[in-house]
């Protein structure tokens, strides 16, 4: 076995680290972390009691239920972020509906932080795009790109680049069948 070769030898810590982070590029970890840590405040201030010395601090509201059921519905969409991501667009807007609500409903917000949090994973999880796998890197180059000549210049020499990053621009199709009823539709 040689001193370079990993797999048997390697730690179970590093292991486990390294699945961590592939798991958590393919999806809006961060997004999902920060609404979890948004619905948190929301929740458990209104039924959360205060102890200064020997006075004890309710800061419980009448609208507690409104509170534990948008810090719930938080939560819940911070785990959907993780866990089925292909729905991303739709829990980043619902975190940040329910940020918005949980303003007058929810002690301002869970007192500006978990409105804060919630608004800034809804936010994250809307722009998170998936990222494309890149190709493994052969000796001539990336796989699977097609080299083109461009027209007017030469195959051979160093000014010869392959084309595959720059798109080829294809001219419109025109349908003639629109104008064919002066425009109009059949029914008009």
């Amino acid at each position: 076995m040689s001193p370079e070769s990993t797999g048997q030898n390697e730690h179970y810590l590093r292991v486990f680290w390294r699945r961590f982070r592939t798991w958590r590029g393919n999806r809006p970890f961060w997004a999902g972390l920060f609404t979890i840590v948004g619905g948190l405040p929301i929740a458990y201030f209104p039924y959360a009691n205060m102890h200064l010395g020997n006075v004890t601090l309710a800061m419980s509201t009448t609208a507690g239920a409104g509170s534990l059921i948008i810090g719930i519905l938080l939560i819940t969409l911070g785990l959907t972020m993780w866990f089925h991501h292909i729905v991303r667009v739709f829990a980043g807007v619902a975190a940040i509906l329910l940020a918005l609500i949980s303003i007058p409903v929810a002690n301002i917000g869970g007192f500006l932080v978990g409105f804060l949090f919630a608004l800034l994973g809804g936010a994250l999880s809307i722009s998170w795009a998936p990222g494309e796998p890149t190709p493994d890197a052969g000796p001539a180059g990336t796989a699977g790109e097609k080299s083109e000549v461009i027209p007017g210049t030469q195959a051979s020499g160093p000014e010869f680049h392959s084309t595959a990053a720059v798109p080829q621009q294809q001219p419109e199709q025109y349908d003639t069948t629109v104008e064919a009823d002066g425009g109009r539709h059949r029914a008009g």
